[in-house]
């Protein structure tokens, strides 16, 4: 009886006034938000700040109040996660060519908070060149500006309320952070673990070994070199902070804010009329609670604001009958704007790892500390893994072959956009161009990272408890894919189909990654708790022998994007600098899917920034003051800027990249290149 007491309080300490059941519904609301995500309830909350203004939140899956402790526990999302259940939508791929024909799963969060109640929390934020690169893509457009470094910086910071560690955990895990790159008075808790391992001390001293330095302020827009990142993480009861606990929960009750679970937007419906050149016009929402359920309405006053992230937005779309003609027609469903853009230019961070055998302590080894059933948890609970660095094209591969790499990528810009883009669009094909021009020309021999590293001591399937991994994951694939409906039914799965491998520079770029991953593990200081490799192991020693190992083991990272992409419509563009969809007169996508490149980071702490900025945009337009903007440019706060040739000498001696033949390396990629694979 009193466990069961216990629930029932801790349930209805966190229920929400402003979550409403069906009967509660109004017929109509100011706006309707198709999405209660991160993008749906940051915006929810900021725009019923507005008295005068309502808003309705439709969130496909339920509250995730009965798995709370699921939720709320950091360390539940190694140990009692809720992917692979109904909280999960368990998507996947279609198979993939390149990846041994596997088709990868998907894991998205299906419960209000989306994927922020489901992941692992880290808070990495862009770098800006990343950042400045997708205001310069769009720079000819009104309102670009606002997604400029120096303004999406300060709305990242308006969502947050940062912590810094204690002096013990500071000092154990060697961080690094400045006070100024962060914010304190948003709604979402940035913080680090009240819990560190001893292990994670040696990770940035061995990253600085072999030439890769410690970031003395990774979120200030140099997010490069070696770091302890900043987590989602409440220190007050070291509780998971995400857009439920951190935009919602906290408010009172809102007679103009309602909250609707388990209502799957199924399509937009336009009024016979259109804004003049602003296009079609939304006058209601459908959506039903599940396949096979009647479909109700709810009318829309000013805006219908979709928040599905990079699945989910351009499946309502075309549903809608907004996207591709093509894809339309073949799924029966009639076409109202024919945007070819829609589930074009689709991109994700694939990844992999190295696996260890430790003598040291792990997350995993010692997990067997209690948890309360009240909402909070154990320091101990709210350990997750944090360490983490962005490796560039000269620590990947030395200081000569960034910039021939850079050539051969470009001079096979034609064949790749001739044979490698899902489309025959005219525009898509401009947009592809667009976006591979600046990962090449921008990114690649940058100090912006190409592979990410991720340091994981929560045990591995492989290695057990006592084992820890070592994660390598492109950052910036020249490989894109697309999603697209075949069904008129808006509750089959859409067709799912990334393209991984697509382009060899991404499985180059990984392999390096790679090596450098297990070279970390052969380093010192971190080498000193390592008894041997489990995975990949001895068998794997050559290129030939990772390439023929990497496809049957990498997945996602879960960072899929750019498919409602931010670029002009004479580039496959879905939505304009104010994010509205082309050809609709009252609907923007606010989530991951509209930014049009990847960056090198986790998508959570930009898409907080994004939507923050959605909501200054819209209250701006109908409060009548001045857009968010940035009239000038900043200088990161971080680590200086240098040359893409300016690098440590023992990085230079010990890169095992730079050991390897150039004309060999060269001579490999410039065939795959010509093979279409590697």
């Amino acid at each position: 009886m009193l466990p069961t007491l216990l629930t029932l309080v801790f349930a209805f300490s966190h229920a929400s006034a402003n979550i409403i059941t069906t009967a509660q519904l109004a017929s109509s609301y100011d706006f309707v938000i198709a999405g209660g995500g991160v993008g749906g309830l940051v915006l929810a909350s900021r725009l019923s700040e507005d008295q005068n203004t309502t808003v309705l939140v439709l969130e496909a899956g339920d509250t995730g109040d009965a798995v709370r402790n699921s939720i709320d526990i950091p360390g539940n999302a190694y140990y009692s996660s809720l992917l692979g259940t109904s909280y999960d939508w368990q998507y996947q791929t279609v198979p993939q060519a390149n990846l041994k024909n596997r088709p990868i799963p998907w894991a998205r969060g299906k419960v209000l908070g989306g994927s922020s109640a489901v992941n692992g929390m880290y808070l990495v934020r862009p770098s800006q060149l990343e950042v400045d690169s997708i205001a310069g893509l769009n720079a000819n457009q009104s309102g670009a500006s606002a997604w400029s470094w120096e303004s999406l910086f300060l709305a990242m910071k308006k969502s947050e309320t940062f912590t810094p560690p204690s002096t013990d955990i500071q000092q154990q895990g060697a961080i690094q952070y400045n006070l100024a790159s962060h914010g304190t008075t948003g709604p979402l808790h940035y913080s680090y673990p009240g819990y560190i391992l001893p292990i994670v001390g040696n990770w940035t001293a061995t990253l600085d070994y072999i030439g890769i330095p410690p970031s003395p302020d990774s979120n200030g827009g140099a997010g490069w070199g070696g770091f302890i990142a900043t987590s989602s993480i409440n220190p007050s009861n070291w509780t998971r902070s995400y857009s439920r606990s951190a935009y919602i929960d906290p408010l009172p009750f809102r007679s103009n804010l309602a909250i609707l679970p388990n209502a799957t937007v199924t399509r937009l419906i336009f009024s016979n009329t259109t804004s003049g050149s602003a296009g079609l016009n939304v006058t209601a929402v459908e959506w039903a609670a599940g396949r096979g359920a009647a479909t109700s309405r709810v009318g829309v006053n000013k805006e219908a604001i979709i928040a599905g992230g990079a699945i989910g937005s351009p499946q309502l779309l075309m549903h809608s009958g907004v996207g591709p003609k093509d894809v339309l027609d073949a799924a029966g469903v009639p076409v109202n704007v024919n945007l070819p853009g829609v589930g074009q230019h689709l991109q994700d961070h694939l990844s992999t790892q190295v696996v260890f055998k430790t003598t040291a302590e792990t997350a995993a080894s010692i997990k067997g500390t209690s948890q309360s059933s009240n909402g909070t948890s154990t320091p101990f609970l709210s350990f997750i893994n944090s360490a983490i660095a962005y490796a560039n094209s000269t620590d990947l591969f030395g200081l000569d072959f960034p910039s021939q790499f850079q050539q051969e990528i470009m001079a096979n810009l034609s064949q790749s956009v001739g044979t490698l883009v899902p489309s025959q669009d005219s525009t898509v094909l401009e947009g592809y161009k667009a976006i591979y021009s600046t990962t090449a020309q921008k990114f690649l021999t940058s100090q912006v990272g190409q592979v990410e590293l991720l340091f994981s001591l929560t045990g591995t399937a492989v290695g057990g408890d006592s084992s820890i991994a070592i994660q390598a994951a492109l950052q910036h694939p020249f490989s894109q894919g697309r999603i697209y409906i075949n069904s008129s039914d808006p509750f089959d799965y859409p067709v799912i189909d990334p393209q991984y491998f697509s382009h060899p520079a991404d499985a180059l770029l990984l392999r390096e990654g790679l090596k450098l991953a297990r070279k970390l593990g052969q380093t010192q200081p971190l080498n000193a708790s390592i008894s041997g490799e489990v995975s990949p192991g001895a068998s794997v020693v050559t290129d030939a022998d990772w390439d023929a190992w990497i496809p049957g083991q990498v997945g996602t990272e879960f960072h899929p994007g750019c498919t409602c992409a931010m670029l002009p419509q004479s580039q496959g563009g879905v939505v304009d600098a104010n994010l509205k969809v082309y050809g609709l007169a009252n609907v923007r996508v606010i989530d991951a899917s509209v930014y049009p490149l990847q960056f090198a980071a986790h998508l959570q702490a930009p898409t907080y920034g994004l939507a923050e900025q959605g909501a200054s945009i819209i209250r701006a337009q109908y409060n009548g003051v001045p857009p968010p903007s940035a009239s000038t440019t900043s200088t990161p706060t971080g680590l200086p800027v240098p040359s893409t040739t300016s690098v440590s000498t023992k990085n230079a001696a010990s890169s095992h990249a730079s050991q390897m033949p150039f004309a060999l390396l060269l001579s490999v990629f410039t065939a795959a290149l010509a093979a279409g694979s590697f």
